[in-house]
């Protein structure tokens, strides 16, 4: 059993419908007035929360031009640029946080964000986010994970490139350090991400391991894998988001753009829905369609001491009739009456001689006829 986890009044967990996280990032692109836009964007889509990032340039790395602050490789998004002009050109101004959150707030989502050296939790604090996240490559900074924690809100860690063993001192240091509501989530540290590397199979073997809520951050195109997560029990879906892809950012080539944020928070709550849970037999709704189903019906019309046989009685729709496990158990029996063709068949038509004493072996009360 996990502990329950509560966001600002916003239940998270396998009874509820998924919680959706719609990420900034920098796809403000150095704008207030977009940042504001993708909050108004983001509510209208129906995602329950909006989530920024925390930090300067200065708080993540060092100004270095050369060697492992030169970011060179041929595959990555971000070639040709060192760290600190990335962090430099994604950075959320801080003074613009109040204006974000206050606009989410009024709005109905919740505002949060990850923030990156203890510095950021402490301007948080100040704005009294309701819950914290903290970023896969964040996730074995375990003096910025303890410092989270002692606030005592609730946590949500990424997990991307730990190992079972990194995420259970991850676990055990937020807990550890005051952390009651955790909710780890899968999450594969590539941008974009494929859906082959994206292993949802984790998310329930991660429940299992540490006991709490587990959800995805999906860095993949399209909503597929979010969607497959909800199946596997993930009860909380990140997902970066953005105006327009072709409007470019730092994160815009593997965000999602409103109408297909829109259509996440509709097909993860259809995929929750559809969950259920393990039933089996009728359900009241599908009590109705019972008549659909095929039942013995006598074919044609006989005269009383007629024989039946496979042509005057048949298995056939609607429902009405004896089930057809029956059939072969009537071939050879007479009937007792005159019978119209098109009357359901039932053990009271049959001659006294050909009747059963007692109830065929493996009859229920519905099959007397």
């Amino acid at each position: 059993m996990t502990d329950p986890i509560s966001i600002a009044g916003h239940s998270i967990g396998r009874s509820h419908r998924p919680f959706i996280i719609a990420e900034m990032s920098g796809n403000h692109n150095q704008s207030l007035d977009r940042a504001l836009a993708i909050v108004d964007a983001a509510a209208k889509s129906g995602a329950h929360a909006l989530k920024l990032q925390t930090y300067t340039a200065d708080t993540m790395t060092l100004d270095l031009n050369e060697d492992e602050f030169f970011i060179d490789d041929p595959n990555s998004l971000w070639r040709g640029a060192s760290l600190h002009k990335l962090y430099q050109d994604a950075y959320t101004p801080w003074q613009w946080h109040a204006p974000i959150f206050e606009r989410a707030r009024s709005l109905g989502m919740i505002p949060f964000s990850t923030p990156f050296d203890a510095t950021a939790i402490d301007f948080l604090e100040s704005l009294g986010v309701a819950c914290y996240k903290i970023a896969s490559f964040e996730n074995t900074d375990l003096p910025l994970i303890r410092k989270v924690a002692a606030t005592g809100k609730p946590m949500i860690i990424s997990t991307g490139m730990a190992t079972v063993a990194e995420l259970d001192e991850t676990v055990r240091a937020a807990r550890g350090a005051g952390c009651r509501q955790l909710v780890l989530l899968k999450c594969t540290s590539t941008y974009p991400a494929t859906s082959s590397d994206t292993n949802l199979l984790t998310i329930p073997h991660m429940r299992t391991l540490f006991g709490c809520e587990v959800g995805l951050s999906d860095h993949t195109f399209g909503i597929g894998a979010s969607v497959a997560s909800v199946a596997l029990g993930a009860t909380v879906i990140e997902k970066h988001f953005t105006l327009a892809r072709a409007d470019g950012g730092v994160d815009s080539t593997f965000s999602m753009e409103p109408e297909e944020m829109a259509a996440l928070v509709v097909e993860t709550e259809r995929a929750w829905l559809a969950l259920g849970e393990v039933h089996y037999g009728v359900t009241d709704k599908e009590r109705k369609s019972l008549v659909f189903r095929r039942s013995l019906y006598v074919a044609e019309d006989l005269a009383p001491g007629d024989v039946l046989t496979e042509k005057s009685l048949r298995i056939i729709r609607p429902g009405l009739g004896l089930p057809p496990k029956y059939f072969e158990t009537l071939l050879g029996k007479r009937v007792g009456r005159a019978v119209r063709r098109g009357t359901p068949m039932s053990w009271d038509l049959l001659s006294s001689a050909d009747t059963p004493f007692q109830t065929p072996q493996g009859m229920s009360r519905s099959d007397r006829g």
